[in-house]
């Protein structure tokens, strides 16, 4: 008998994934492609109880399961939860909220926000090789909008245009190439300016406006800006390949979550990003590369919740 086709699509995912003896072999050749390995030791030799899914060390005699060790550690719902969730965030163009995941996989709204949080946790980038050649960089901040807001949230905050009460993001984008984006604390030229270090090459060329924050990177970079009070586009300096993600987050973050409180924004950041650099793979491929990178991080709700 021939093995079951991968899935291709989320029909065919939920069907492949709802015999759990599939998905733990899926998930453990996925994390482990020479066989099993146990984390506390780092043995190979090991037994596997079929009965209960989990394999024990032959040298340090402790069992282990393929959820050990990963983001789905020491939670109650099974991976043929887990992988359904993975695959529907990984491929939502504009993100999916808690409410609707819950509602797809049968699970409580306060369960699937911590599943989010934890596959975005997958998500992360985290590379430490800098963007080169030519590289936008664009600022933007990202809040609530008063006409949302409850009466009495609008009268404490009295939001209005600029950046009052809202959180500011930078993002660069590497022309032809990927897109980050991180929170930063202010516009001011010590903040700003290390956060280009920090993930553009010297020698580079970067394209911003004229803010003022920018003055002094041509000591490092080629730097050319562009004045917006004046036009969008001089030749080839611009900004619109990084204003175009911009778009697509605040699309997603105010159409989809409605309200982000700014202690977690860098996860979305973090989930918008991996969507948005990996839009040329299909939707098994996305898939994929989030459960490549499941192993090794763990969220517990104290650190997600700050208690």
């Amino acid at each position: 008998m021939s093995e079951t086709p991968l899935p291709t699509n989320l029909l065919e995912a939920v069907r492949y994934f709802s015999d759990l003896d599939v998905a733990v072999d899926f998930v453990a050749k996925m994390r482990w492609p020479n066989g099993p390995v146990c984390p506390r030791c780092g043995c190979i030799e090991h037994s596997y109880l079929t009965t209960r899914r989990v394999w024990k060390c032959k040298a340090c005699k402790k069992q282990f399961s393929v959820k050990a060790g990963t983001i789905f550690e020491d939670s109650p719902l099974g991976l043929d939860k887990w992988l359904p969730a993975v695959w529907l965030i990984a491929n939502a163009k504009n993100g999916i909220s808690s409410h609707e995941l819950g509602r797809a996989i049968g699970v409580t709204q306060k369960s699937t926000w911590f599943m989010l949080h934890r596959i975005r946790l997958a998500m992360q980038t985290g590379s430490f090789e800098k963007l080169d050649g030519e590289v936008e960089v664009d600022e933007t901040f990202i809040g609530g909008k008063a006409r949302n807001m409850h009466k009495h949230e609008r009268a404490r905050k009295i939001t209005g245009t600029g950046g009052k009460d809202k959180t500011l993001v930078v993002g660069f984008r590497q022309r032809d190439g990927e897109v980050r984006a991180s929170v930063a604390a202010d516009r001011t030229r010590l903040t700003l300016q290390a956060h280009v270090d920090e993930q553009v090459a010297p020698g580079s060329t970067v394209y911003t406006d004229q803010l003022d924050s920018y003055r002094g990177l041509g000591s490092r970079f080629t730097h050319q800006t562009v004045d917006h009070a004046e036009k969008y586009v001089d030749g080839q300096v611009h900004t619109n390949g990084i204003e175009n993600f911009w778009s697509l987050l605040k699309r997603g973050l105010n159409g989809t979550y409605i309200s982000v409180e700014p202690y977690h924004l860098f996860r979305y950041l973090d989930e918008r990003v991996f969507t948005f650099n990996m839009r040329d793979l299909d939707d098994y491929g996305r898939f994929a590369t989030v459960l490549a990178a499941v192993s090794g991080r763990r969220l517990t709700w104290a650190q997600l919740t700050g208690r």
